[in-house]
């Protein structure tokens, strides 16, 4: 029995909800607390025209729609439920908060009433996949998963299903982890490098928000941390709990050197044995195999053998020709489109998106070495094309590299296409968000898989 949402059930009943923006994950969260006889406002930017049937259901559902620019004007409610994506700091939400209404997130309730053990993964790069294979490797455990968070489905809806001896793996943004005041009982940091700095007002406002993910844990906790990244490394000295440090030293719990990760006083698997490529991925391995802990080794080795990566994260969507075509749309930050080009010898990059106001000096250097041609297609398209020329200047390497910006991603596949041959690497890494063109990254990635098949 859960006494903890026994109790939230007799709280919702009658209580004034509202529920700021009507996306994927906030859907059916109207749906479980209208069930649970809360009296419901959704607030949305989009009009009732742009919502379509969504506004419809709500209608039906005897939800109050507010709908427009407008939606976060005169916020009222006795709950407020807010999307990630808007600050905690807004005006409106501020004074909604000094008139009495509680600000609150799907997350945030969902850490209240679980009755399971909850691992939660976050940083800059490299969440998504650690996530996918703490579940993975749980279920060839024989666990029961509920993955959620910013991958998989919104869990809160189906708390009711979750038993105490099932385990919540979640992907956890900086944005969902602003304004948490709980954390997990396995909290992992892949790493921290600049991002999101188009939201967050600063670097160190960034990660303090990824620092919440283990900042409420008490004496039973375990901290997941990348020894082999700065910030992440600087986060032992304010853990209350156990720390697990994964790396390339043999003093971590878990480490890779000489081709082979080992971890609690035994080898788990080669590195050869891991299906999905690159060194980046060796690491998400080694933070996975962290946060389940010992006991994993063979479901780990398992995984690793069979697990051929999330879409559109170095996916290989077609040979024609000889020339392979991979999609890497998460790419949406300059960092992440260096890992990945380590993956490769020389790759005709096609990229570019929305800027997320973090620098791209750094990323030159990577263009520089790895790549015979750069096809670039949005926001970012100046300054990709200006960390190449910038590099070049400096050092004479990459100066011969031909950079053609594009209008369309019709257009950049068509003349990456035209210029590859037998042997040759397309890649789709943006180094941008998806948000200049697209809903988000699956859209675009989805889009590119579509142009090369036509092909």
């Amino acid at each position: 029995m859960n006494d903890k949402l026994t109790a939230f059930k007799a709280e919702m009943k009658n209580r004034s909800v509202t529920v700021l923006g009507v996306g994927i994950s906030n859907l059916p969260l109207i749906r479980f607390l209208s069930g649970l006889g809360a009296v419901i406002t959704a607030a949305d930017k989009r009009t009732e025209e742009q919502l379509g049937d969504i506004a419809a259901e709500l209608r039906e559902l005897g939800v109050t729609l507010k709908a427009g620019p407008d939606y976060l004007e005169n916020l009222s409610g006795d709950y407020i439920f807010k999307t990630p994506g808007i600050r905690f700091d807004v005006p409106q939400l501020l004074d909604a908060a000094a008139r009495g209404s509680v600000i609150t997130s799907e997350m945030e309730v969902f850490f209240e009433l679980c009755p399971a053990k909850i691992i939660a993964i976050t940083g800059s790069d490299g969440k998504t996949t650690t996530t996918t294979l703490v579940s993975e490797i749980l279920k060839k455990m024989g666990k029961t998963v509920h993955l959620g968070g910013n991958i998989g489905k919104p869990l809160l809806p189906e708390i009711e299903d979750i038993k105490d001896t099932d385990v919540a793996v979640l992907e956890l943004s900086s944005f969902q982890l602003h304004t948490m005041r709980q954390s997990p009982n396995v909290a992992v940091i892949t790493n921290m490098t600049p991002n999101h700095l188009d939201w967050h007002k600063s670097f160190e406002e960034y990660m303090d928000a990824k620092r919440n993910i283990y900042l409420h844990q008490d004496r039973d906790g375990v901290l997941v941390l990348n020894k082999s990244d700065e910030q992440s490394y600087a986060c032992r000295s304010s853990a209350r709990g156990e720390v697990r440090l994964f790396g390339y030293d043999a003093d971590c719990a878990v480490y890779s050197k000489d081709g082979v990760i080992r971890a609690f006083g035994g080898e788990v698997m080669k590195t050869s044995d891991i299906k999905i490529p690159g060194e980046h991925n060796v690491q998400n391995y080694m933070a996975a195999i962290a946060a389940v802990g010992p006991g994993c080794e063979a479901a780990a080795r398992e995984v690793a053998r069979e697990f051929g990566g999330v879409p559109h994260r170095i996916e290989l969507v077609r040979v024609k020709d000889g020339v392979r075509y991979y999609n890497s749309s998460i790419d949406s930050s300059p960092n992440r489109t260096m890992n990945t080009l380590k993956v490769f010898d020389k790759v005709i990059l096609i990229a570019g998106g929305k800027d997320k106001g973090i620098p791209y000096d750094s990323l030159g250097r990577s263009l520089a070495e790895k790549c015979k041609a750069l096809f670039l297609v949005g926001m970012t398209a100046g300054v990709i094309r200006d960390a190449l020329k910038n590099y070049a200047e400096k050092t004479g390497v990459g100066a011969d590299i031909p950079v053609t910006v594009c209008q369309s991603y019709e257009e950049a596949v068509k003349l990456a296409s035209a210029m590859a041959a037998d042997g040759d690497v397309v890649l789709m890494s943006n180094a941008s968000t998806s948000f200049d063109l697209f809903k988000n990254f699956e859209e675009r990635g989805n889009l590119f898989k579509k142009l090369v098949n036509e092909l």
